[in-house]
């Protein structure tokens, strides 16, 4: 089934100088890139993507660290894309994630692990909106 999902290159792959990398992995597993923009998050843009974890102890330091720097956020457009991102991102731990992935190859700790990317159909329709309107994406 052809899906969509948001993928963000977090502050600490753009500081990296990986998104070239990131981009040419996803393309190489013929992941089509429909939207992607630079942009600056701001702490009310991370609060609010963020909203869902707000209750958590984290949430606070993950803001903080959204807001360091630029991130590149993309549509990503493929075949079960959302399992297929999450496959090449690997385990959330970079010390857990499978060899070759990109937290593995990339990624310095859970907190900084380079890519974000949706987790279910419903999440990436919220999180695509967030950054993207429909004339945003080319398909």
């Amino acid at each position: 089934m052809i899906q969509r999902t948001l993928s963000i290159v977090k502050p600490d792959g753009v500081r990296k100088g990986v998104i070239g990398q990131v981009v040419s992995r996803f393309e190489k597993a013929g992941i089509r890139i429909v939207a992607m923009q630079m942009r600056q998050l701001n702490r009310k843009d991370a609060e609010g993507f963020y909203a869902v974890h707000s209750e958590r102890p984290f949430f606070g330091e993950l803001c903080e660290f959204m807001t360091s720097g630029p991130v590149v956020v993309m549509v990503l457009e493929g075949e079960d894309v959302i399992a297929l991102n999450r496959e090449l991102m690997g385990a959330t731990d970079p010390k857990k994630a499978a060899p070759g992935t990109i937290r593995a190859d990339f990624a310095d700790s859970i907190g900084e692990n380079i890519a974000h990317g949706s987790d279910a159909p419903e999440t990436a329709a919220v999180e695509i909106a967030w950054f993207f309107r429909g004339l945003d994406i080319v398909s």
